[in-house]
């Protein structure tokens, strides 16, 4: 009601900003079908909307077809007639999806099948992004949705990978609820190898006594992304206990489906993490025995070089022996006392 009237400005804006940060009230409203196509093509143009690529995608082709009644859900049935049906609506909103940011999977089975409305020039680079390692796309005209909106200070990461972390971190599978506006988690940075430093004294200095931490590293000259969770501290020195550290790989770090996590595999519980004043972060103990000779499962040397080599944790592609860097991060991973909490303890 409001879009068609402009004295209702301020209210449209209201409207939008709640649909962009909780997209649930429309997209599984049963009124959703019954949107207009320019109301609709205003929201899929917002960059704060908080939804999946993939999820705008079927949010789309679920009002196309309520929109035709003609076309049944079954796509492999269609004729051309059917798809050229299809496309003469939707064609106006193709230009509004980022493809880029959907994976290799999801596009697989959830947009290939109507592949035929996407111009030749699109699918063709589109598979290329895909094939093709370290590809940069000219069609890709994008950032990722929400990105202007939910700043993550990091220029390394983004919300996707925050998600995903505090997923590992709280040991949670598919759980469609738990999205970036309702993590229990903060994720305060607090080192920048490019800002800080890249020495030992450096890490210590920043990330001493702050509790629990994630450690994110960026591969010289690829895409892979690499660190580790830390549910201590740096602090002190020697070898400490515990069960819930992990480690991580994104071999892509634009494919948040590429990520793994490594978990402890030789029970050496009590060496998961070491600290030592003369080193950086330091993950599993070392084949070779004592701690501080040869290198661990992923390590800061004092010299302030990296190297992983896989003995504690199971191994998920971390480049072997030593290994440059473009930067790394370390964030501080801080619970937050969520209100249900807070009113349980009153």
């Amino acid at each position: 009601m409001v879009y068609h009237h402009d004295i209702f400005i301020n209210i449209q804006k209201s409207c939008l900003e709640s649909i962009c940060i909780e997209p649930e009230i429309l997209s599984k409203s049963v009124k959703f079908i019954n949107l207009s196509a320019p109301s609709l093509e205003i929201i899929l143009k917002r960059d704060d909307l908080l939804l999946n690529e993939i999820e705008v995608w079927e949010n789309l082709i679920k009002w196309e077809l309520a929109q035709e009644k003609i076309l049944d859900d079954d796509v492999s049935k269609w004729n051309q007639e059917k798809f050229n049906i299809f496309g003469r609506i939707l064609y106006k909103f193709i230009p509004l999806i980022r493809f880029y940011y959907i994976s290799s999977e999801d596009y697989y089975y959830k947009v290939k099948p109507y592949e035929q409305i996407l111009s030749k020039e699109l699918r063709e680079d589109i598979l290329k992004f895909y094939l093709v390692p370290r590809y940069k796309s000219p069609l890709n005209k994008y950032e990722p949705r929400y990105s202007k909106k939910i700043n993550v200070d990091s220029v390394l990461i983004n919300q996707n990978h925050i998600e995903i972390f505090a997923k590992w971190i709280d040991k949670i599978e598919g759980n469609p609820n738990y999205s970036f506006n309702n993590l229990p988690y903060k994720f305060n940075l607090i080192l920048r190898g490019s800002r800080d430093g890249f020495d030992h004294a450096s890490f210590h200095n920043k990330c001493n006594n702050k509790g629990a931490n994630i450690v994110v590293i960026k591969i010289k000259n690829s895409d892979q992304i690499v660190g580790g969770y830390n549910p201590l501290d740096w602090e002190g020195f020697g070898l400490k206990n515990t069960r819930n550290s992990f480690l991580f790989s994104f071999s892509d770090y634009r494919n948040f489906d590429s990520g793994k996590i490594s978990k402890i595999i030789n029970n050496n519980y009590s060496a998961a993490v070491i600290s030592d004043p003369d080193w950086g972060p330091v993950f599993g103990k070392c084949s070779k025995g004592k701690y501080s000779n040869g290198s661990h499962d992923l390590c800061m040397h004092g010299d302030g070089k990296w190297s992983s080599y896989p003995y504690c944790y199971r191994d998920i592609g971390i480049p072997r022996n030593y290994f440059d860097i473009d930067d790394y991060e370390v964030f501080q991973v801080e619970k937050k006392i969520l209100f249900e909490e807070y009113n349980h303890d009153i």
